[in-house]
């Protein structure tokens, strides 16, 4: 597919986007950069913390540098005491930025980060040496330094979103995700009783490997994928969308309570839970495309009009060997008309997957392949499979189309000619 696809379809769909009013978001966007990145990583990842082990005096003075970074940005804080919400000898962080719609502000997209770590490391937490202080570069100084250039970003925005943003900094998450669980059972009285419809989180995002995200959670709504790909127009990212559900981050505790969460990572590696996680390791420049991915992902939630998806219990139990099921590429069969055949997916109708692509057909020709996924007809977003099949055979013959399409969350428009 042409590049200079890429940018038509980018310029449509932007064009087409209700969810962001029109709101320039490139001076917000710009603001976020890989410097600003380095240098919260560098000093969430210094010796002084020793660790940031929850509950301990290096994970306390970490939360001191958070409070502090937040304070700067004039955000609301939402602990209850303070930006801090304490439980035990641990303190998760909060700060709120209040949505701008009286009917909607109410609502809450919890963006979050863990930022503790695991100190010296014990022989439970750490693949050694222990007793070494455990520096935590991408896990998870890289999200929580991500997390901060978000909230920086949304000082940059022309007006507030629509719906409210809680900043969540969590404790205690090599622990068990103390923090987010106890936050998800008794909330500070800043944000008790109100809705949270999603949480965004962010956690070891510092490893950027052929400009390749994992992408966890998306299942728990409809329409995620088609979401996170709109969302990627202006990093052109590679989005590897994961059906697991584990217990290896905060996501999870929202999942279990029952809201959608999707989680951005960048991989696990050599240096996961060792003393050699360091900052010198992590790729800065490549957290800023991945942390404006996620920038312009909440943006877009916070400020869409219409009600978010509703939590889908579906996706707490799909798993990636049901996902390579659904897109197993069919058996051949008539050839047909355009030459595609599809499947559709009950997580996203919108977005029929391609299932077979017979040879010498205008679809073949115009590069379609196995596993993309249909989104628009000549511009227009399809209902569902149904939709795009009646759409294609009314054509008038001989016909021309161009389709809007998805592979691995990157969108492309191409031409299918008879």
């Amino acid at each position: 597919m042409h590049a200079v696809v890429w940018a038509a379809i980018a310029t449509a769909w932007v064009t087409n986007a209700s969810a962001t009013r029109g709101l320039d978001l490139s001076a917000a966007r710009a603001s976020i950069t890989a410097t600003d990145a380095k240098r919260h990583v560098h000093a969430l990842a210094d010796d002084t913390f020793e660790g940031r082990e929850a509950g301990s005096r290096g994970g306390r003075a970490a939360g001191g540098y958070i409070a502090e970074s937040l304070s700067r940005h004039g955000t609301q804080p939402a602990g209850g005491e303070g930006y801090f919400q304490p439980f035990g000898t641990m303190r998760n962080i909060l700060a709120i930025l209040p949505g701008s719609d009286p009917s909607l502000a109410r609502e809450i997209v919890v963006a979050s980060a863990h930022y503790d770590h695991v100190g010296y490391g014990t022989p439970t937490n750490s693949f050694g040496p222990t007793g070494l202080i455990h520096n935590g570069a991408d896990d998870n100084a890289s999200g929580v330094a991500g997390l901060l250039e978000i909230v920086e970003a949304c000082g940059h925005l022309p007006v507030r979103p629509r719906r409210s943003i809680l900043f969540a900094f969590w404790d205690g998450e090599e622990k068990g995700l103390l923090g987010s669980s106890h936050f998800l059972r008794s909330r500070p009285r800043p944000v008790e009783g109100r809705p949270l419809v999603i949480n965004v989180n962010l956690d070891m995002i510092g490893r950027l490997r052929n400009r390749r995200v994992e992408l966890f959670g998306c299942r728990t709504a409809g329409g995620m994928r088609a979401r996170l790909a709109r969302a990627n127009l202006a990093t052109g990212l590679e989005l590897a969308f994961d059906w697991k559900v584990a217990e290896d981050s905060d996501h999870y505790a929202f999942i279990m309570a029952g809201i959608p969460a999707i989680m951005f990572h960048t991989g696990l590696h050599e240096q996961y839970h060792r003393p050699s996680d360091d900052a010198h390791l992590v790729d800065h420049e490549g957290m800023e495309p991945v942390v404006r991915l996620v920038f312009d992902t909440i943006a877009a939630l916070a400020d869409d009009p219409a009600p978010l998806p509703a939590f889908r219990p579906a996706g707490r139990t799909e798993t990636d060997s049901m996902r390579r099921g659904l897109e197993m590429p069919a058996a051949a069969g008539a050839r047909g008309r355009w030459g595609i055949g599809m499947r559709s997916d009950p997580c996203e109708p919108q977005a029929p997957i391609v299932v077979r692509v017979a040879v010498g057909t205008p679809a073949q020709r115009a590069g379609i392949a196995v596993g993309d996924r249909i989104m628009a007809i000549d511009a227009v977003p399809i209902a569902d499979q149904d939709d795009l099949a009646g759409r294609l055979g009314a054509i008038v013959a001989p016909g021309k189309v161009s389709l809007d399409v998805e592979r691995g969350g990157r969108l492309a428009r191409v031409e299918l000619k008879e």
